[in-house]
């Protein structure tokens, strides 16, 4: 028995119709799975990269990162332990070998980011981002210890060539008196003297009446004597006026040379600071001639060993190698010059500042800034 064409033209309607279904029902099976889903893939993904710890590079600057034995301390690390804390991660430090070679790994994106002493500027906020400000510094000058107040009539009487007049004086006083001896031997008993006992007590004649004017008990007898006391006398004055007119001018130049007060001083100085560094920059703004070196150990090597008059430099930093390392060596200008701020340095980009940017927010408001701050700074931070 056969069926009409109709008829099963019908049936195979309807199963295809029956199929679609099937496929229809599945499709709106995985799309409320999808969505089931959603929440928890986000999530995974999330506690997942809570797992992974922030890499942080950072650079040896005391007291914001230094090395103790096998651990990082100092105020930086401090603080970027408490901002992973608060966004539940761990954190791994790397230390780089070189201011610039640490903000060179953020800028490659090598790193999470970088914590120290970074100044927040224009320049490097082209290539980076920046977090909020996490410390406000600014730049100091260093000069060693009683630099302000050094100079005296001693340093002036040990430079050679006041040595060498003062020699000359001494030997031109032992000649004249001297020559008074030869002259007045046999006429004074004070001149009754062997040459070589005579020598002193005819170099004390002299000088007596150089400064004095002489002794009046001891009066040249001959005519030649007289005659050469008035010129000696007379010509005195005029040597004692240059010598006194010397030591001044060498006093006052001491004076005004030695002197550092402030950033006009350091004109004509041993001036230095570290290479690439804000300092750098604010040195060559105010065309003040400065060396620069690779590290901060080498610039203060450097200054220790006196080839420095001056060091410009962050603030703290400066301020931690005075109360430290350089007690007793060094002392800071009062003033600070072009104030700034530093932050952290992230890759341009970083999906991590909000989140950082909230995390410190969180410390300042719970005090753990300023806890953090006080322990290294004290209350002058």
């Amino acid at each position: 028995m056969h069926l009409p064409l109709a008829s099963m033209g019908q049936n195979r309607d309807l199963a295809r119709i029956a199929s679609l279904g099937v496929m229809m029902s599945r499709i709106l099976r995985a799309i409320q799975v999808l969505v089931l889903l959603l929440p928890v893939i986000p999530g995974a993904a999330l506690a997942q990269d809570n797992a992974v710890p922030l890499q942080i590079v950072t650079v040896e600057r005391e007291p914001f990162s230094m090395q103790n034995g096998d651990h990082l301390t100092g105020f930086s690390i401090d603080l970027m332990q408490a901002i992973a804390e608060e966004l539940g991660r761990k954190v791994h430090f790397q230390v780089a070998g070189s201011f610039p070679e640490m903000l060179d790994t953020i800028v490659r994106a090598q790193a999470d980011g970088a914590i120290a002493n970074i100044s927040i500027t224009a320049e490097r906020e082209k290539v980076l981002d920046f977090s909020q400000p996490i410390f406000d510094s600014g730049i100091q000058i260093m000069i060693p210890s009683g630099k302000r107040t050094q100079g005296g009539i001693w340093q002036v009487l040990l430079r050679r060539d006041v040595a060498l007049l003062i020699g000359v004086a001494l030997l031109a006083l032992t000649a004249a008196g001297m020559l008074m001896w030869a002259l007045e031997r046999h006429k004074q008993d004070y001149f009754a003297h062997p040459a070589r006992r005579a020598i002193f007590p005819a170099f004390w004649w002299a000088l007596n009446l150089v400064v004095n004017g002489g002794f009046e008990e001891r009066l040249p007898q001959t005519r030649l004597g007289r005659a050469f006391a008035v010129v000696l006398v007379v010509s005195s004055l005029f040597l004692v006026s240059i010598f006194v007119a010397r030591i001044t001018s060498e006093l006052t130049v001491q004076a005004i040379s030695a002197n550092i007060t402030g950033l006009n001083d350091l004109d004509g100085k041993a001036v230095g600071t570290t290479r690439g560094s804000t300092s750098s920059a604010f040195l060559n703004g105010r065309e003040i001639a400065h060396q620069e070196y690779d590290s901060l150990d080498s610039l203060f090597a450097a200054f220790e060993s006196g080839q420095l008059d001056a060091v410009a430099f962050d603030a703290p930093v400066l301020a931690y190698y005075v109360k430290t390392r350089g007690r007793g060596k060094a002392e800071l200008l009062p003033q600070t010059f072009k104030h700034e701020n530093y932050g952290i340095a992230l890759p341009a980009g970083s999906p991590l500042i909000e989140s950082i940017n909230r995390a410190l927010l969180t410390l300042r408001e719970n005090g753990t800034y300023d806890s953090i701050r006080l322990r290294w700074f004290g209350n002058a931070g």
